[in-house]
Protein backbone atom coordinates (compact mmCIF):
# COMPACT_ATOMS: atom_id res chain seq x y z
CA UNK A 1 0.00 0.00 0.00
CA UNK A 2 2.77 2.35 0.88
CA UNK A 3 4.77 1.70 -2.51
CA UNK A 4 1.50 2.41 -4.32
CA UNK A 5 1.16 5.68 -2.54
CA UNK A 6 4.83 6.03 -2.95
CA UNK A 7 4.36 5.77 -6.62
CA UNK A 8 0.56 7.69 -6.92
CA UNK A 9 2.75 11.08 -5.11
CA UNK A 10 5.56 10.80 -7.40
CA UNK A 11 3.22 10.58 -10.95
CA UNK A 12 1.17 13.50 -9.68
CA UNK A 13 4.72 15.22 -9.23
CA UNK A 14 5.35 14.51 -12.34
CA UNK A 15 2.30 15.46 -13.56
CA UNK A 16 2.56 19.30 -12.45
CA UNK A 17 6.20 19.25 -13.19
CA UNK A 18 5.28 19.06 -16.62
CA UNK A 19 1.72 21.39 -16.50
CA UNK A 20 4.00 24.18 -15.15
CA UNK A 21 6.85 23.79 -17.47
CA UNK A 22 8.98 25.00 -14.74
CA UNK A 23 10.62 27.94 -15.47
CA UNK A 24 12.72 27.24 -18.37
CA UNK A 25 12.08 28.31 -21.70
CA UNK A 26 9.88 26.35 -24.24
CA UNK A 27 8.90 24.33 -21.64
CA UNK A 28 12.19 22.74 -20.49
CA UNK A 29 12.54 21.40 -16.78
CA UNK A 30 15.97 21.73 -15.14
CA UNK A 31 17.84 17.92 -14.88
CA UNK A 32 17.70 14.63 -13.09
CA UNK A 33 13.70 13.37 -13.72
CA UNK A 34 11.71 16.40 -14.22
CA UNK A 35 13.70 17.09 -17.84
CA UNK A 36 16.44 18.87 -19.38
CA UNK A 37 17.69 21.91 -19.44
CA UNK A 38 19.15 24.38 -22.61
CA UNK A 39 22.45 22.42 -23.02
CA UNK A 40 25.19 25.23 -23.36
CA UNK A 41 28.09 25.91 -25.24
CA UNK A 42 31.07 28.35 -24.41
CA UNK A 43 32.94 29.51 -27.17
CA UNK A 44 36.60 30.65 -26.75
CA UNK A 45 37.79 33.16 -29.47
CA UNK A 46 41.38 33.56 -30.58
CA UNK A 47 43.68 36.69 -29.68
CA UNK A 48 46.61 35.46 -28.28
CA UNK A 49 48.07 36.10 -24.65
CA UNK A 50 44.87 37.68 -24.24
CA UNK A 51 43.51 34.68 -23.95
CA UNK A 52 44.25 34.31 -19.82
CA UNK A 53 41.03 36.74 -19.97
CA UNK A 54 39.56 33.57 -20.87
CA UNK A 55 40.65 31.74 -17.38
CA UNK A 56 38.67 34.63 -16.06
CA UNK A 57 35.39 34.31 -17.65
CA UNK A 58 35.50 31.00 -16.71
CA UNK A 59 35.74 31.26 -12.98
CA UNK A 60 32.91 33.75 -12.94
CA UNK A 61 30.68 31.00 -14.89
CA UNK A 62 31.93 27.89 -12.43
CA UNK A 63 31.50 30.23 -9.47
CA UNK A 64 27.71 31.02 -10.10
CA UNK A 65 27.26 27.51 -11.75
CA UNK A 66 26.46 28.50 -15.25
CA UNK A 67 26.66 24.86 -17.22
CA UNK A 68 28.90 24.34 -19.46
CA UNK A 69 27.78 21.39 -21.56
CA UNK A 70 30.32 21.77 -25.10
CA UNK A 71 33.13 24.00 -24.77
CA UNK A 72 34.88 25.04 -28.22
CA UNK A 73 38.22 27.04 -29.28
CA UNK A 74 39.87 28.69 -32.04
CA UNK A 75 44.04 29.58 -31.23
CA UNK A 76 44.65 30.45 -27.37
CA UNK A 77 40.79 29.67 -27.22
CA UNK A 78 41.57 26.26 -28.17
CA UNK A 79 44.22 25.77 -25.47
CA UNK A 80 42.15 27.07 -22.33
CA UNK A 81 39.00 25.22 -23.40
CA UNK A 82 41.73 21.91 -23.15
CA UNK A 83 42.10 22.92 -20.09
CA UNK A 84 39.05 22.93 -18.68
CA UNK A 85 37.90 20.42 -20.65
CA UNK A 86 40.28 17.76 -19.34
CA UNK A 87 40.65 19.23 -15.59
CA UNK A 88 36.84 20.91 -15.11
CA UNK A 89 38.14 22.91 -12.64
CA UNK A 90 38.66 26.38 -12.81
CA UNK A 91 41.32 26.71 -9.96
CA UNK A 92 43.28 23.61 -12.26
CA UNK A 93 42.65 25.81 -15.10
CA UNK A 94 44.31 29.02 -13.77
CA UNK A 95 47.22 27.00 -12.05
CA UNK A 96 47.83 25.24 -15.28
CA UNK A 97 47.32 28.25 -17.72
CA UNK A 98 49.30 31.04 -15.38
CA UNK A 99 52.65 28.39 -16.18
CA UNK A 100 52.48 28.94 -19.29
CA UNK A 101 55.23 31.26 -20.35
CA UNK A 102 57.03 32.55 -23.48
CA UNK A 103 59.22 30.07 -23.12
CA UNK A 104 56.68 27.55 -23.25
CA UNK A 105 55.40 28.95 -26.66
CA UNK A 106 57.79 30.37 -29.19
CA UNK A 107 60.97 27.48 -30.02
CA UNK A 108 62.43 29.49 -32.65
CA UNK A 109 64.52 28.48 -35.49
CA UNK A 110 66.23 30.17 -37.79
CA UNK A 111 67.90 27.41 -39.92
CA UNK A 112 65.43 27.55 -42.85
CA UNK A 113 62.45 29.49 -41.73
CA UNK A 114 60.54 28.83 -45.37
CA UNK A 115 56.79 28.22 -43.33
CA UNK A 116 57.84 29.64 -40.24
CA UNK A 117 59.80 31.13 -37.34
CA UNK A 118 58.38 29.19 -34.71
CA UNK A 119 58.21 25.01 -34.66
CA UNK A 120 55.56 24.64 -32.07
CA UNK A 121 57.43 21.37 -30.30
CA UNK A 122 56.75 23.30 -26.91
CA UNK A 123 53.14 24.15 -27.20
CA UNK A 124 52.57 20.41 -27.53
CA UNK A 125 54.43 19.37 -24.88
CA UNK A 126 53.69 22.02 -22.53
CA UNK A 127 49.31 19.85 -23.25
CA UNK A 128 51.52 17.12 -23.06
CA UNK A 129 52.77 17.12 -19.97
CA UNK A 130 50.32 19.08 -18.12
CA UNK A 131 46.81 17.60 -19.04
CA UNK A 132 45.65 13.83 -18.30
CA UNK A 133 43.65 13.18 -21.80
CA UNK A 134 45.86 12.50 -24.88
CA UNK A 135 43.33 12.05 -27.14
CA UNK A 136 40.43 14.38 -27.64
CA UNK A 137 37.59 11.76 -27.06
CA UNK A 138 39.17 11.27 -23.47
CA UNK A 139 38.44 14.71 -22.50
CA UNK A 140 35.46 14.88 -19.34
CA UNK A 141 33.28 17.06 -21.64
CA UNK A 142 32.54 17.32 -25.38
CA UNK A 143 35.35 19.68 -27.40
CA UNK A 144 36.15 21.29 -30.53
CA UNK A 145 39.29 23.11 -31.72
CA UNK A 146 39.51 24.91 -35.45
CA UNK A 147 41.81 25.19 -37.65
CA UNK A 148 42.22 26.54 -40.87
CA UNK A 149 43.60 24.09 -43.77
CA UNK A 150 46.08 26.29 -45.85
CA UNK A 151 46.24 24.40 -48.67
CA UNK A 152 42.39 24.16 -49.41
CA UNK A 153 41.50 27.38 -47.28
CA UNK A 154 38.87 25.21 -45.15
CA UNK A 155 37.30 25.74 -41.67
CA UNK A 156 38.73 21.87 -39.91
CA UNK A 157 36.94 21.22 -36.95
CA UNK A 158 39.27 18.65 -34.50
CA UNK A 159 37.32 16.68 -32.56
CA UNK A 160 39.05 13.04 -32.40
CA UNK A 161 42.77 12.18 -32.46
CA UNK A 162 45.73 14.29 -30.43
CA UNK A 163 44.67 17.17 -28.23
CA UNK A 164 48.51 18.18 -28.17
CA UNK A 165 48.29 18.30 -32.34
CA UNK A 166 44.92 19.87 -32.38
CA UNK A 167 45.56 22.56 -29.62
CA UNK A 168 48.95 23.03 -31.50
CA UNK A 169 47.34 23.38 -35.41
CA UNK A 170 44.46 25.24 -33.93
CA UNK A 171 47.50 27.78 -32.67
CA UNK A 172 49.35 28.06 -35.72
CA UNK A 173 49.50 31.68 -36.38
CA UNK A 174 50.68 31.50 -40.68
CA UNK A 175 53.95 33.51 -40.87
CA UNK A 176 55.23 33.00 -37.29
CA UNK A 177 54.58 29.54 -36.55
CA UNK A 178 55.14 26.69 -39.07
CA UNK A 179 52.30 24.72 -40.25
CA UNK A 180 51.30 21.80 -38.84
CA UNK A 181 50.57 18.41 -40.47
CA UNK A 182 47.92 16.83 -38.82
CA UNK A 183 45.18 14.24 -39.83
CA UNK A 184 45.82 14.40 -43.52
CA UNK A 185 46.26 17.91 -43.81
CA UNK A 186 48.15 21.06 -43.21
CA UNK A 187 46.89 23.27 -40.79
CA UNK A 188 47.51 26.66 -39.38
CA UNK A 189 45.34 29.22 -36.98
CA UNK A 190 41.53 28.48 -37.13
CA UNK A 191 41.33 32.85 -36.54
CA UNK A 192 42.23 32.58 -40.40
CA UNK A 193 38.66 31.90 -40.94
CA UNK A 194 36.84 31.38 -37.87
CA UNK A 195 37.90 33.15 -34.79
CA UNK A 196 34.95 32.87 -32.85
CA UNK A 197 33.23 29.54 -33.82
CA UNK A 198 29.70 30.03 -32.53
CA UNK A 199 28.75 27.71 -35.49
CA UNK A 200 30.37 24.79 -34.56
CA UNK A 201 29.18 24.87 -31.23
CA UNK A 202 25.92 25.05 -32.43
CA UNK A 203 26.58 22.23 -34.65
CA UNK A 204 27.58 19.85 -31.71
CA UNK A 205 24.32 20.63 -29.99
CA UNK A 206 24.48 23.56 -27.89
CA UNK A 207 21.06 25.44 -27.51
CA UNK A 208 22.54 28.34 -25.94
CA UNK A 209 25.91 29.57 -26.68
CA UNK A 210 27.94 31.94 -24.74
CA UNK A 211 30.78 33.29 -26.61
CA UNK A 212 33.98 35.06 -25.40
CA UNK A 213 35.57 37.45 -28.05
CA UNK A 214 38.60 39.37 -27.20
CA UNK A 215 38.35 41.85 -30.32
CA UNK A 216 38.45 44.46 -27.37
CA UNK A 217 37.93 47.32 -29.92
CA UNK A 218 40.43 47.10 -32.53
CA UNK A 219 42.87 49.41 -30.80
CA UNK A 220 46.09 49.34 -31.98
CA UNK A 221 48.65 47.64 -30.08
CA UNK A 222 52.58 47.77 -29.49
CA UNK A 223 54.55 46.43 -32.63
CA UNK A 224 57.71 46.14 -32.04
CA UNK A 225 59.24 43.45 -34.21
CA UNK A 226 58.12 40.87 -37.15
CA UNK A 227 56.63 38.26 -34.58
CA UNK A 228 53.76 41.57 -33.04
CA UNK A 229 53.02 42.81 -36.64
CA UNK A 230 52.43 39.14 -37.51
CA UNK A 231 50.36 38.19 -34.84
CA UNK A 232 48.21 41.84 -35.08
CA UNK A 233 47.93 41.49 -38.84
CA UNK A 234 46.04 37.63 -38.19
CA UNK A 235 44.38 39.34 -35.57
CA UNK A 236 42.58 42.41 -37.24
CA UNK A 237 41.36 39.60 -40.03
CA UNK A 238 40.10 37.25 -37.30
CA UNK A 239 38.32 40.55 -36.35
CA UNK A 240 36.71 40.70 -39.12
CA UNK A 241 35.72 37.36 -40.09
CA UNK A 242 34.07 36.95 -36.63
CA UNK A 243 31.31 39.15 -36.45
CA UNK A 244 29.17 37.01 -38.57
CA UNK A 245 29.42 34.28 -36.33
CA UNK A 246 29.07 36.15 -33.20
CA UNK A 247 25.53 37.61 -34.60
CA UNK A 248 24.91 33.67 -33.83
CA UNK A 249 25.75 33.64 -30.34
CA UNK A 250 22.90 34.32 -27.09
CA UNK A 251 25.42 35.84 -25.44
CA UNK A 252 28.66 37.71 -26.44
CA UNK A 253 31.44 38.28 -23.78
CA UNK A 254 33.82 40.98 -24.10
CA UNK A 255 36.53 41.63 -21.76
CA UNK A 256 38.25 44.77 -22.26
CA UNK A 257 41.52 43.88 -23.59
CA UNK A 258 42.13 46.37 -26.50
CA UNK A 259 45.70 48.02 -24.76
CA UNK A 260 47.35 44.80 -23.85
CA UNK A 261 49.85 43.89 -26.36
CA UNK A 262 49.08 40.30 -28.20
CA UNK A 263 52.32 38.90 -26.87
CA UNK A 264 52.55 40.71 -23.38
CA UNK A 265 52.94 37.65 -21.06
CA UNK A 266 53.92 40.29 -18.34
CA UNK A 267 50.08 41.05 -17.69
CA UNK A 268 48.59 37.51 -17.19
CA UNK A 269 46.71 38.40 -13.90
CA UNK A 270 45.47 41.76 -15.29
CA UNK A 271 43.86 39.80 -17.83
CA UNK A 272 43.02 37.67 -15.10
CA UNK A 273 40.78 39.80 -14.39
CA UNK A 274 39.42 41.70 -17.04
CA UNK A 275 37.57 38.25 -17.56
CA UNK A 276 36.02 38.08 -14.89
CA UNK A 277 34.87 41.47 -14.68
CA UNK A 278 33.33 40.89 -18.34
CA UNK A 279 31.76 37.70 -17.04
CA UNK A 280 30.15 39.49 -14.13
CA UNK A 281 28.72 42.19 -16.71
CA UNK A 282 26.74 39.51 -18.42
CA UNK A 283 26.10 37.21 -15.85
CA UNK A 284 22.22 39.15 -15.76
CA UNK A 285 21.89 38.27 -19.48
CA UNK A 286 23.07 34.76 -19.16
CA UNK A 287 20.45 34.00 -16.34
CA UNK A 288 17.89 35.68 -17.94
CA UNK A 289 18.84 33.26 -20.97
CA UNK A 290 18.87 29.96 -19.35
CA UNK A 291 16.10 31.47 -16.92
CA UNK A 292 17.94 30.90 -13.65
CA UNK A 293 17.31 33.63 -10.81
CA UNK A 294 20.06 34.93 -8.66
CA UNK A 295 21.24 33.73 -6.05
CA UNK A 296 20.67 34.95 -2.26
CA UNK A 297 22.82 37.65 -1.52
CA UNK A 298 24.57 36.73 2.15
CA UNK A 299 22.50 37.01 5.28
CA UNK A 300 19.51 36.62 3.28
Amino acid sequence: MAMRLRAFSLAGLLFFASGCGWLWPGGKTPGGFFGSRPKVGLVLGGGAVRGFAHVGVIRVLEREKIPIDFIVGTSVGSLVAAIYADKKNSFELEWIAFALEERDLFDYTFISPTQGFVRGDRLEDFIVKKLSAKEIQQLKMPFAAVATDIQEGEVVVLQSGSLARAVRASSAIPGMFIPVRHQGKLLVDGGVLNNVPVDVARKMGAEVVIAVDLDGGKKSATVGNIFDTLAQTLYFMAAENAEAKLKLADIVVRPKVSDVALLDFSRKKELLTLGMEAAEAALPAIRAKLGLSAPASPGR
